[in-house]
């Protein structure tokens, strides 16, 4: 285990200060006005050079994002988890952050779309929403995600590049990729969702003639509606073959009622499962999110919730133990996309995320092959380093990220 009284500063990132102080001082010095989300790329980043895409030998991947909100304290406090296969038997095996925070720049939000983003491309930002609709924001992000970054460079087909994402949160369908102009659609990553389900099914009892006249046109009008989510690449029109075979074989197992295959943060495992199984991914990213209903209320939605996601994580990681191709050679990244509020004066402290301190405060667990054992690194770091540690893991160079790579993550 790390020394906790380790005399190393408090934080392997520059504080909020000291990093706006330098910004100013190169601005000042260049004689230049630049935006902070253009300055990231002058001052982190080396010209880019032809990339040639080769043979990709590195680990496998799969970021879980212990998502919808969560606490320190119902996770990594020993005393008061709820997700104790997580924390007593799987972080054993690899270097736990408990201090990994969200900084606190000025319009910086702390929720679920912005924290995933902090997670695929490595930099904070203020997106503004596209939607403006309520619980319907849409992000894109400015800089390449790390699903890009991989493609770019190495010759992995969509479908092994795959976020599975939540049914509740369409807006979350679309971050597959960046509007960067030497990145974007071109590398983007597939994603599996009941949304894409029901698109599929939808299309394909269309086309198979199950209905005519009005009925066809009513359904037909509640396709256009489903696809018209899709704002960024039009629904399923571009999914591989191999994401429509993957949905075709789903059907014949659960059928078409939805009333057979599992619901909430338990289909994000499945389809999790089925993925490793079928798709055989080289880099996966789980967006759990289920800690969310504790919107509604009741403090157990919140701490069972955390309890399913940690179950999902020991079926997940027990399958990748006992297959041959993926055991030895997968890195699994944990980290939630925010924290939530302390407010002991509420019946429900944790009720939602005011940008407080304590929805600043997340974790991150990394295990797998050339990962430091048995390791806990008690000092700040900060969510954005995320995608230059797996870029430094996969062999890709992140131009665009922001944060640091955690090199106390290598054995």
């Amino acid at each position: 285990m790390s020394d906790l009284n380790d005399p190393t500063p408090a934080s392997n990132y520059q504080s909020k200060t000291r990093r706006r102080f330098m910004k100013e001082m190169a601005l000042g010095a260049a004689g230049v006005s630049l935006s902070y989300s253009t300055l990231g790329q002058q001052t982190n980043s080396a010209p880019l050079e032809e990339v040639v895409p080769k043979d990709y030998s590195g680990p496998n991947v799969v970021i879980i994002r212990f998502g919808g909100g969560v606490r320190r304290r119902e996770t990594i406090d020993p005393v008061h988890t709820f997700c104790p296969y997580t924390l007593k038997k799987l972080a054993p095996r690899g270097t736990l952050f408990p201090q990994m925070k969200i900084d606190d720049f000025e319009d910086i939000n702390t929720s679920h779309g912005e924290g995933t983003l902090n997670i695929l491309t490595g930099k904070y930002d203020k997106y503004q929403d596209t939607e403006q609709a309520f619980l319907q924001e849409r992000f894109e992000a400015k800089v390449p995600t790390l699903f890009e970054y991989l493609r770019k460079n190495f010759r992995i087909p969509e479908s092994q590049t795959l976020i599975i994402n939540g049914e509740d949160r369409t807006q979350e369908e679309f971050y597959s990729f960046s509007n960067h102009h030497l990145f974007g659609v071109n590398y983007q990553s597939e994603v599996l969702s009941l949304y894409r389900f029901k698109t599929f099914l939808l299309r394909e009892q269309i086309n198979s003639g199950r209905w005519e006249g009005e009925e066809l046109a009513t359904k037909q009008k509640q396709l256009n509606e489903l696809e018209s989510k899709d704002y960024r690449s039009k629904g399923l029109r571009n999914q591989s073959p191999e994401i429509l075979s993957f949905w075709e074989t789903w059907r014949e197992h659960y059928g078409e009622s939805g009333l057979v295959n599992p619901r909430g943060d338990r289909l994000l495992t499945e389809l999790s499962l089925w993925a490793l199984r079928r798709l055989r991914p080289r880099l996966m990213m789980v967006n759990y999110n289920d800690p969310d209903y504790v919107h509604w209320g009741i403090k157990s939605h919140y701490t069972r919730a955390i309890a399913i996601i940690d179950e999902g994580i020991e079926r997940i990681v027990n399958w990748v133990d006992q297959d041959e191709e993926y055991r030895d050679n997968t890195v699994f990244v944990i980290v939630p996309d925010c924290g939530r509020d302390s407010n002991p004066f509420l019946s429900t402290p944790y009720q939602h995320h005011f940008n407080s301190p304590s929805a600043h405060e997340i974790f991150g667990l990394w295990v797998g092959p050339g990962v430091r054992a048995g390791d806990m690194v008690d000092r700040e770091v900060d969510q954005i380093s995320v995608a230059a540690t797996v870029g430094q893991l996969m062999g890709i160079k992140t131009e665009f990220t922001e944060g640091p790579v955690l090199e106390q993550v290598f054995a």
